[in-house]
């Protein structure tokens, strides 16, 4: 399973990060991996980030972590602005957010890669490579 960590749905880095997921979920289905994307917004605007096909195109699954016991217990940083800033939508963003990481785990809920610190497609990336990995070579 890739558990992927973000922002707030709607902006900007989570914006390419849910469309570059939801092009190459066919690889990560390929490989065996279902991908679930987590982050502490409602589950109204999850919804409907989901099944926007700009973004996630209704091919990856949300979670909505709103009093963020999921992000704590993956021990990830949370952030809150001191100021309420705008999505890509207009809508006022004016909750916490969770640091953009991504988890690749093994059927045993073994942690076998953390992707951090990289751009969102790159994330992704990662994340395929991992999966791949842990799937073995072709036959």
């Amino acid at each position: 399973v890739v558990v992927y960590f973000y922002p707030p749905a709607f902006t900007e880095g989570c914006n390419v990060q849910a469309h570059t997921f939801s092009v190459r979920r066919s690889d990560f289905d390929a490989a065996g991996a279902t991908i679930i994307g987590v982050s502490l917004d409602s589950i109204t605007r999850l919804n409907a980030f989901s099944a926007d096909p700009k973004y996630c195109a209704g091919k990856i699954a949300v979670a909505s972590d709103a009093d963020g016991a999921i992000v704590k217990s993956y021990q990830l940083k949370v952030e809150t602005s001191t100021e309420p800033f705008k999505d890509s939508r207009g809508d006022v963003i004016d909750h916490a957010f969770a640091e953009r990481t991504t988890f690749v785990v093994t059927p045993d809920h073994k942690i076998h890669a953390v992707i951090g610190g990289v751009s969102p497609t790159a994330n992704v990336e990662a994340a395929l490579k991992a999966v791949q990995g842990l799937a073995g070579p072709k036959s």
